[in-house]
């Protein structure tokens, strides 16, 4: 079956949510995944999401906590936009309805210090922040009209030059099994996000 979106995201964790998220303001989007919709690496993280809000804590000194850390192998340019722009991602989600873990603070969440870190900076949900995160991110695409295609294991990228060999080659869609059916599915679109994380 042919299916035909504006923008095609293949994963459902945390980065291809975002995306579809943001996405689906401007058209129809598909996000393909190969198990249930909430089956991710995103939903079994536990610990948190580190951002400065601590009246003690500093961008500079979390970029500093970050580059320690990373023993040489961060880009400070990417370590920088990430800590920058982390609190305000934070706030996107809770603001989705994220339940983060509350305290008496002025901040209002409970922060705690892990590994490498030398303040209280870590949002969390208990111990199960990635699965609260992954349920805000779902209920928020579903009610923003993005289309969920479960099962279904990406199996190829349709390419310009395999349809047009004259054509500049450019990704066109994907070409997915459905694990229930065994029938071959083509999802074509003008943007393709390939966010299936580390292990695919």
């Amino acid at each position: 079956m042919r299916h035909q979106f504006d923008y095609l995201v293949l994963g459902s964790g945390i980065a291809g949510l975002s995306f579809a998220l943001q996405a689906a303001r401007h058209g129809s989007v598909a996000v393909v995944a190969k198990r249930s919709r909430g089956e991710t690496n995103t939903a079994y993280a536990q610990g948190g999401i580190a951002a400065v809000f601590g009246p003690q804590d500093s961008f500079d000194q979390h970029i500093r906590d970050t580059l320690v850390a990373g023993a040489g192998l961060c880009r400070e340019d990417a370590v920088r936009v990430t800590v920058t722009e982390g609190p305000a991602r934070v706030r996107e989600l809770i603001e989705l309805g994220a339940e983060f873990t509350k305290d008496t603070t002025p901040f209002g969440y409970h922060l705690t210090r892990e590994g490498g870190h030398s303040q209280r900076r870590v949002v969390h949900a208990a111990d199960l922040t990635g699965r609260e995160v992954e349920r805000t991110l779902l209920e928020a695409a579903a009610q923003a009209g993005v289309q969920f295609f479960e099962e279904q294991h990406a199996i190829d990228l349709i390419m310009s030059s395999k349809v047009h060999s004259s054509a500049p080659d450019r990704t066109l869609g994907a070409y997915a099994l459905d694990l229930r059916t065994g029938e071959v599915n083509a999802f074509v679109a003008r943007v393709v996000v390939l966010a299936t994380g580390g292990a695919g």
